[in-house]
């Protein structure tokens, strides 16, 4: 049998994960603004992470799966938009992108190659750190942040865009950790981010976790009992009308803005529309191998004070042309047929699934390519927890014996 994963690599790992672009200067230290502690955090998680394979007796799970195809398709996109810096406007900010890139390569492989070696541990250990840090998000935004100037919650410098996937991933973290130790206070807190996660503002990425969730209502639809589905909504209910009762004003009136008279009266989309269309256009003048990378801001963005466009997959269209859109539908649809059905480990390899999802959808509304990290990591949990054979059942005494899920 051989020994559990270290904790430190992954706990390492989920910090630069959720850490986002963080330089020494947003510190104060403006003459070390070139520090970025992305860098140093994913080294020491790599030299861990080293370690924690070395003391692995016989060779790495990962040396006898054969089931990669996905992550070398996806790993040749990756450089491919790397390269697309050759052909990039002048006006692209190809370094930071470039260096963005490049870590995310490196998360994905690192993510992958930890899950790898004991999916059930690992997969346990990053649901709960989300959980942890999706509490702490949500203090910190309720507690110290407060309402930006829009009226809308984040937390540690991190847009609301960013925040509200904090917080989706801590409601599914919470039902990660009831399904796979049977224990039901992580549910209790889900209320907590909900909350922070309408205090977001970000009617996307509330979308986003919606539709992920009705799809798993619907898939787990004949093993639901009434009883304790009743009571679930018996206290969402009791809880959302209690904060409406006593929430403070700021509270209503960014529901009422936001989500009443923008979005329902208004129709206010956040010029995502035409953001999009410019993209379109962008693909269309280089339909090919596309404009280069950061190409969007190079010819567009940097005359209309636009970052990026707001849609991966537009994003990948506009900068990388048919090439790049075929890089990633090839990784995906490999991925999807890895994954599908569950593999050795349907509740693992289905919750990851599910956040991958989320954090995909909601990269259809807002973010840039490294802001869609988190799709990427799960992605390459879920196919690790698929595919290994290696790692112990997670030892927990109040984990409930299931029936395997039929292929």
């Amino acid at each position: 049998m051989r020994p559990r994963a270290f904790v430190a690599p992954g706990l390492l790992l989920v910090l630069v994960a959720i850490g986002g672009r963080y330089t020494l200067d947003r510190a104060g230290f403006l003459d070390l603004a070139w520090v970025d502690l992305r860098v140093i955090g994913l080294v020491l998680a790599l030299v861990v992470l080293a370690l924690d394979a070395a003391r692995q007796p016989g060779p790495h799970p990962m040396d006898g799966l054969r089931h990669e195809g996905w992550l070398v398709a996806a790993l040749i996109f990756f450089v491919f938009q790397i390269a697309s810096a050759l052909w990039a406007p002048s006006a692209s900010r190809v370094g930071p992108q470039t260096l963005d890139l490049v870590l995310l390569a490196v998360l994905t492989i690192a993510f992958y190659a930890y899950a790898a070696g004991d999916p059930d541990t690992v997969g346990l250990l990053l649901f709960r750190l989300l959980f942890v840090a999706a509490i702490v998000f949500a203090l910190a935004a309720l507690l110290v942040n407060g309402p930006g100037e829009q009226g809308r919650y984040s937390a540690f410098g991190g847009g609301p865009n960013v925040f509200v996937r904090i917080e989706i991933l801590g409601v599914i973290s919470a039902v990660a950790l009831f399904m796979l130790t049977g224990r039901v206070w992580p549910l209790l807190v889900t209320p907590l981010f909900l909350l922070a996660a309408v205090l977001s503002g970000s009617r996307a990425g509330l979308l986003a976790g919606a539709a992920v969730g009705a799809v798993a209502l619907l898939k787990l639809r004949h093993r639901l009992r009434p009883g304790p589905v009743v009571a679930a909504g018996l206290v969402l209910a009791a809880a959302g009308a209690a904060l409406w009762v006593f929430a403070p004003p700021e509270f209503t009136s960014l529901f009422q803005e936001r989500f009443v008279e923008q979005t329902v009266q208004e129709q206010y989309m956040s010029d995502r529309t035409s953001i999009w269309a410019a993209a379109v256009d962008l693909f269309l003048v280089h339909p090919v191998a596309g404009a280069g990378l950061d190409g969007f801001y190079g010819e567009i963005g940097v005359n209309q004070m636009v970052e990026y466009p707001h849609n991966y997959v537009l994003g990948v269209a506009a900068e990388g042309g048919l090439l790049g859109l075929g890089l990633l539908g090839t990784s995906i649809v490999l991925w999807t047929r890895v994954v599908h059905g569950g593999g050795l480990r349907p509740q693992v390899t289905g919750l990851a699934v599910a956040s991958a999802v989320f954090v995909g959808l909601s990269s259809l509304f807002s973010g840039d390519y490294y802001d869609a990290r988190l799709a990427w990591i799960f992605a390459a949990v879920a196919a690790a927890a698929a595919v290994s054979r290696s790692g112990a059942p997670v030892s927990d005494p109040h984990t409930p014996e299931r029936e395997p899920v039929p292929r």
